[in-house]
């Protein structure tokens, strides 16, 4: 841990990389100790909130043993504590103090960028949104990014520097070994370039860097939809189409980054050309440009937006354009299914607010075409945190990376106290 002193004059608290232990003989008393005190903290980096009966099913201690270790680091500053209700009972919530850092989650998608700042226990403090042109370039964005940030901490009454790492959402897969969009054409003016090192370079903070749909999926599984799912598709449509797979809470990204990318899987082979110079992708039937191109320019069906809007208001073509679409999606999920095999689809993206209009189609193709089995197909849902599912899973992947230390007390930091902000669905 290290403390640099702010502009107002306070500690400011930094953690690294992984969870501090002493070096107490393996197999002692105090080897034990400090091992469950750590699974504790990173569970609640994982998770969140949880309650004390939640987090030692999810660790896997004893009731005893974390009602213990929850009191010794609330009483030293590292946790909080409130109380809740779940079955009608009186239930104790757990989560990292407040005080211990903040951390950005950002997401570029095609023609918007999300922006949020929360606390460990991912209270979010303070949020932004605003339009992008459809071709954003990665120099021009960065730069203007540093500058949200920047203006977004001041409003905190802090800087840049009391960030503790940064999480990116990007609309193409990333490659994880290079930190490089993974596929050539799919995010133009954005490849060759490691994303997350020329942005840490701009801001001086650790950056971490995944696909939009990787990250929507994360913050299914970790805290929303796909929470008790042993493995779960976020199925993101919107300008693109794109998927995250998630197996036991983690996700799968291949080799190359490039699992998950269903949108572009083969529907005809003599299909209309794709951006990624192939025919017949699934994207030029059900991405966004090819829905609105369906419309004469008279009918002012220039964004996503436009076609929701219009099929909200019952409008009979545009919720046609919609169900045409979850019907062809449908029909690239069951080969998702027949090849990964996972217990629940979630849709999410600009198009997934349309709900049912999009997931009935979906249903009904992947009835009549995914391999059939005893335990039925899986359950196709929305997700649940609307256009800011992406954000979050950037605040999930930031705080993966921001070590907590249970055997060190934190100290007073510069951060202002602010009431959290909720979510938009």
């Amino acid at each position: 841990m290290a403390r640099t002193l702010s502009r107002s004059g306070k500690t400011a608290v930094r953690y690294s990389v992984t969870v501090a232990r002493r070096n107490a003989p393996p197999g002692s008393q105090t080897s034990l100790r400090e091992a469950n005190r750590a699974r504790v903290v990173e569970t609640l980096k994982r998770h969140g909130r949880l309650t004390q009966i939640e987090l030692a099913g999810s660790t896997g201690l004893s009731p005893a043993t974390v009602s213990n270790i929850v009191k010794e680091l609330t009483a030293s500053g590292l946790l909080h504590t409130s109380f809740t209700s779940r079955s009608g009972r009186r239930a104790t919530l757990v989560s990292l103090a407040r005080q211990l850092g903040l951390v950005a989650g950002v997401h570029y998608s095609s023609r918007h960028l999300h922006i949020a700042i929360a606390d460990t226990a991912r209270t979010i403090v303070t949020q932004t949104s605003l339009p992008l042109p459809l071709d954003h370039r990665l120099d021009a964005e960065l730069d203007r990014l540093s500058l949200l940030l920047g203006d977004m901490m001041e409003t905190l009454g802090g800087s840049l520097s009391d960030l503790v790492a940064v999480g990116m959402a990007l609309p193409a897969p990333i490659d994880p070994r290079t930190g490089m969009v993974s596929t050539p054409g799919l995010l133009r003016g954005w490849e060759g370039v490691d994303v997350a090192e020329s942005l840490s370079a701009r801001i001086g903070r650790q950056v971490h860097v995944d696909s939009e749909a990787n990250l929507g999926g994360l913050a299914e599984a970790r805290e929303g939809n796909g929470r008790t799912a042993s493995s779960s598709v976020f199925i993101r449509v919107g300008h693109t189409i794109s998927a995250g797979l998630i197996v036991g809470g983690d996700l799968f990204r291949g080799v190359n980054g490039k699992a998950g990318q269903i949108g572009h899987v083969t529907l005809d082979e003599n299909g209309p050309i794709c951006r990624c110079s192939n025919r017949g992708c699934l994207e030029t039937y059900a991405g966004g440009p090819a829905l609105l191109s369906l419309f004469p320019p008279s009918e002012g069906m220039h964004r996503l937006g436009d076609l929701l809007h219009a099929a909200e208001a019952g409008d009979g073509s545009a919720r046609r354009v919609i169900a045409d679409a979850g019907r062809h999606i449908g029909i690239a999920a069951a080969s998702l299914c027949n090849l990964f095999d996972p217990e629940l689809i979630i849709v999410g993206g600009e198009l997934g607010q349309a709900g049912e209009i999009l997931m009935a189609p979906m249903r009904h193709s992947l009835e009549r075409t995914a391999l059939p089995s005893g335990a039925g197909l899986p359950e196709i849902v929305g997700a649940s945190f609307g256009e800011w599912a992406e954000t979050r899973g950037a605040i999930a992947i930031a705080l993966d990376h921001v070590t907590v230390d249970a055997q060190t007390l934190p100290t007073t930091t510069s951060i202002a106290t602010t009431p959290p902000l909720p979510y938009s669905a």
